[in-house]
């Protein structure tokens, strides 16, 4: 099955996505990782878990995620928050109960702590989206998006986005680079021995997420219990800000995509999609 690549503006007044890996207050990645993308996309096809069309054709979909927020700010707001004995919401037998001042959490023996803590967000994104996959699925998600039956959100069910442009697009140019200047924030793979310069932060994002029960993976909200695990997949990748310099120790191919109104975007072949 041949592949396109598509093209998706969006523009996003609040966003927080989480980062699992903080505890003491709760960090949100600079951009949207690809589990959150890939779940808004089903969300719009109302394939929330994926079965319809079966799981692989999503988690197969490469993307390549660019754009930013004109500011961070800090909520202080009360959380479900994991305590030293455990991870909340989750059962572990062989651990102690996880309380909530007390007093069960939905229903017993879940428990876990609810505290006030910081939540950082973003304020005013431009997010630009580049999808390559099978052309049948990518137009099913242009229609999708086009002209959508529901308020879609990426993220929390509360940061509503809006689609400014959605159309296919080829790149203007492939070529081999030891430097690349990045126009607008992304996310990479670079491994460490491509890096000449480390001046990257560095994250641990999730890029696939599946719920099953008994390894079964669930077709329907109405599936999950307490028994329902979640399994996730991180990949780490590197955050390139706004004129950040990849100085790499070799060349690696680059491509290059020019859309209307827009600055270039450069997308490394091997390492910028995920």
């Amino acid at each position: 099955m041949s592949e396109k690549t598509l093209f998706i503006e969006l523009f996003q007044p609040f966003a927080q996505y989480r980062n699992p890996f903080t505890f003491y207050y709760a960090q949100t990645y600079p951009l949207p990782p690809k589990s959150t993308i890939i779940g808004m996309l089903q969300n719009a096809l109302n394939d929330w878990y994926g079965n319809e069309r079966g799981l692989d054709i999503w988690w197969d979909l490469k993307v390549s995620i660019h754009g930013g927020f004109e500011s961070v700010f800090w909520n202080y707001q009360q959380l479900i928050k994991g305590t030293k004995d455990g991870i909340s919401l989750v059962r572990f037998k062989e651990r102690p109960i996880l309380w909530n001042q007390g007093r069960p959490l939905y229903y017993y023996p879940i428990k876990s702590q609810r505290t006030p803590v910081y939540q950082q967000e973003l304020f005013n994104g431009w997010l630009y989206l580049f999808l390559r996959g099978p052309i049948d699925l990518l137009e099913e998600i242009r229609q999708a998006l086009l002209v959508p039956d529901k308020v879609l959100s990426l993220g929390r069910s509360e940061d509503v986005i809006f689609v400014r442009r959605i159309e296919f697009v080829e790149p203007a140019k492939r070529y081999k680079a030891k430097e690349i200047i990045f126009t607008y924030p992304t996310y990479i793979r670079l491994p460490n021995e491509l890096l000449r310069v480390e001046r990257f932060p560095a994250y641990s994002i999730p890029v696939k997420v599946v719920f099953r029960n008994d390894s079964r993976p669930i077709i329907h909200k109405a599936e999950i219990s307490s028994n329902t695990e979640k399994n996730v997949c991180f990949k780490s990748v590197l955050y390139a800000g706004v004129g950040y310099i990849a100085k790499l120790a070799e060349k690696v191919w680059v491509e290059r995509f020019e859309v209307d109104g827009l600055m270039p975007f450069k997308i490394l072949l091997n390492y910028g999609w995920l």
